[in-house]
């Protein structure tokens, strides 16, 4: 492997820099991210310059240079950060760290590169390249950073168990890396976190949800959750899933281990969107069926209300999780309440009345229902997947002609509220809303047309039976 990048350092803000650090006599180096990145040919907009002395002098020299009008300055971090074209610069002090056991935040002092290279969380993020003229993008690694790149595997620059317990969220990011990169964790380093797991009771849910969603949005999540089950972290915050592993058998009826089916639906539907919140809804699917598992002698394993009784639970899970508890959660809920509901008209008979309720109740979201089922349609047998997918066309089929032909995608009945309480002259009372209802079922099930004239007359049918007078009609 490379040990010189000069040749990929054009950007105006390495010019700059090699510049000033010669000019100024500073010592000065790309640091972190930026590195691995650079090497590995992954995308990256984020440069972390690490500076021996005063980082916060040379943000400001290389603004002026590069005409960048706004830099912030973070006196208490010692940090500084600019933005220039497509890239987010940020500048600090080397330092050296040591730890509290109760706290995460490290007491800070001056250092070397080295030390400072050292605090660092794994040595693929260790990796320095330098900026003087001199060596001008020559990778400073001493903690063999490039090899293990090379070997893709994650390791600590110091003994892991000192790493993790230190700052107890580095067990998450090196897990999110192993996932993102597609890299083993060393088996010492995979052992150290499992013995520190309940260390991550001291960082805060948002700090690790960040993580945690890192993880759901790469390309093959499971394995970031099968990594977190083996070392005991998912527990600590994430309990209903692990609540999901296992598989019972009773008089020889045995269920599918639900943890390992839901991984695979996260794996499924994460080939076909990059949407967070439906990937969530991957996960939260069958969240409920440990609570609601039953054994039924003649039936076996049941799991009945699991999809309500999910949706019931998910704010709760949100809310521990700091997740919003905004309309990407109600969205979550819905996905969960519904979710067997494409599954049972692909068993069944697919009748315009269900295919009408389904699109009511699913609204603008049906697309992304049906991409959850999709996914959720698993099994060994192929020829039982091949079945359930052919069908599941054909009911995509029918939504598409049933909205065509009834437009009931988040409809509202021609006839309001308003226009009731107009034609007959009332107040509002329970009377209006057993018409409204009433209209809308009739229209569900395909015994009216969705159009005002129809659904009138009806309105004045109930109306009859319900002895109300018409007072005038417009």
């Amino acid at each position: 492997m490379k040990t010189n990048y000069a040749e990929h350092l054009k950007h105006p803000v390495f010019k700059v820099a090699k510049q000033l650090v010669t000019e100024e006599k500073l010592e000065a180096y790309v640091i972190g991210g930026y590195v691995r990145d650079l090497i590995l040919d992954r995308p990256s907009k984020d440069i972390d310059i690490v500076v021996i002395g005063n980082g916060m002098d040379l943000a400001q020299k290389m603004a002026n240079k590069l005409r960048v009008k706004k830099v912030s300055i973070f006196k208490n971090f010692g940090t500084a950060q600019f933005v220039y074209k497509d890239l987010e610069v940020e500048f600090v002090g080397a330092r050296k760290e040591s730890y509290n056991r109760d706290s995460r935040k490290p007491i800070v002092e001056n250092g070397t590169l080295q030390e400072d290279q050292e605090r660092r969380d794994f040595t693929i993020n260790a990796l320095a390249l330098s900026l003087h003229e001199d060596t001008f993008g020559d990778i400073i690694d001493p903690f063999n950073g490039l090899e293990d790149l090379d070997n893709q595997i994650i390791k600590t620059p110091l003994e892991p168990s000192t790493t993790y317990s230190d700052d107890p969220l580095r067990m998450m990011r090196a897990i999110r890396f192993a996932t993102q990169l597609d890299f083993k964790i060393e088996h010492k380093s995979l052992e150290a976190i499992k013995a520190n797991a309940e260390r991550l009771d001291i960082i805060s849910k948002e700090r690790i949800t960040d993580e945690l969603n890192k993880i759901i949005l790469s390309t093959t999540p499971s394995r970031g959750f099968k990594l977190l089950q083996a070392t005991d972290l998912l527990n600590r915050f994430f309990p209903e899933l692990v609540a999901l592993k296992g598989i019972e058998t009773i008089n020889g009826k045995s269920h599918k281990d639900n943890f390992y089916h839901t991984l695979e639906v996260l794996d499924n539907i994460s080939k076909n969107t990059e949407n967070l919140w439906l990937r969530w809804s991957a996960i939260m699917h069958d969240i409920a069926k440990a609570p609601t598992k039953r054994f039924h002698p003649k039936i076996g394993w049941t799991f009945h209300g699991h999809e309500d009784l999910g949706a019931k639970i998910t704010p709760r899970i949100f809310k521990r999780l700091r997740l919003p508890l905004d309309n990407k959660m109600k969205y979550v809920q819905k996905l969960v309440r519904l979710h067997l509901r494409p599954i049972s008209l692909v068993k069944g008979d697919v009748t315009d009345s269900a295919i009408r309720r389904l699109l009511n109740e699913a609204g603008d979201d049906i697309d992304d229902l049906m991409t959850l089922c999709n996914a959720d349609i698993t099994s060994k047998n192929e020829f039982k997947v091949k079945k359930y997918k052919k069908n599941f066309d054909l009911v995509r089929e029918k939504l598409k002609s049933v909205e065509e032909k009834d437009h009931v995608r988040n409809f509202q009945p021609p006839i309001s509220g308003q226009i009731i309480m107009e034609t007959f002259n009332i107040q509002p009372c329970h009377e209006i809303g057993v018409i409204k209802s009433r209209i809308k079922e009739a229209i569900l099930e395909g015994e009216i047309p969705n159009e005002y004239a129809p659904a009138f007359q009806m309105m004045l049918e109930i109306a009859k039976e319900l002895n109300i007078s018409e007072q005038s009609v417009n």
